[in-house]
C-alpha cells in the first residue's frame, strides 16, 4: 500500500462501497465523526448526489490503486447568506493509510479548490484528542481558534472539539 500512487479525483457513486467502508468503521470504532449510526447505501447515494450538484460542497476521493483510501469534502458552514465564503472541511482516511500522506494530499486538493472557488475561511471541527488531525491541519496552515468543552456524547462519555481555521486572500465577488 504505498500512497505516493495516491490519485486525487471526484467522488462518483462507484465509490459508495468505499465510502461506507470507511465512514461506518469511524462511526462504529471512532470519534472522529459523532454520527452513532451507521449510514445506509441510500442515504449515502443520496450524499453523494447533493454533493455533485453543488460544486462549492466539492468532494473527493483519494484513488490508491483502484482502492478509495479516503475522502474530504466541504458542508456548508452555517444556513445564513454572510457565511457564503467559508466552509467546513472534513477528511477520512482508512486507518491502512494513516500516515502514508493520503490525509494531507486529500486535504491539499481541498485547499485548492477553495482557492479556485474564491472561498475566504476553511473551517475543520476537530474531535480534541485526535492529535493526528490536529497536527495535520496545523501543517497546512490552519490555526486553532476554538477549544470546546464537552460539546459531543459518544460511547458513553463527553468529547470535546477544536475548531482551527484556514484563512486563504479572497476578493470578494459580492
Amino acid at each position: 500500500m504505498d500512497a505516493s500512487s495516491t490519485t486525487i479525483r471526484p467522488v462518483t457513486t462507484a465509490d459508495l462501497e468505499g465510502l461506507q467502508r470507511i465512514y461506518n468503521h469511524e462511526i462504529l470504532t471512532g470519534v472522529a465523526t459523532w454520527d452513532i449510526e451507521p449510514w445506509t447505501d441510500t442515504e449515502r447515494r443520496a450524499w453523494i448526489e447533493e454533493h455533485a450538484a453543488d460544486p462549492t460542497l466539492s468532494t473527493v476521493v483519494a484513488d490508491v490503486g483502484g482502492e478509495v483510501a479516503g475522502f474530504a469534502y466541504f458542508s456548508t458552514y452555517r444556513g445564513k447568506v454572510g457565511y457564503r465564503y467559508t466552509r467546513e472541511t472534513s477528511v477520512y482516511v482508512d486507518e491502512r493509510y494513516h500516515r502514508r500522506g493520503v490525509g494531507r494530499a486529500l486535504m491539499e486538493s481541498q485547499i485548492a479548490t477553495a482557492r479556485g472557488l474564491g472561498l475566504h475561511a476553511l473551517m475543520a471541527v476537530i474531535e480534541a484528542s485526535n492529535e493526528a488531525s490536529i497536527t495535520l491541519h496545523a501543517a497546512l496552515g490552519f490555526e486553532r481558534v476554538a477549544d470546546k468543552r464537552e460539546v459531543g456524547r459518544k460511547f458513553g462519555r463527553w468529547l470535546d472539539s477544536v475548531e482551527m481555521e484556514l484563512l486563504l486572500p479572497v476578493t470578494p465577488r459580492d
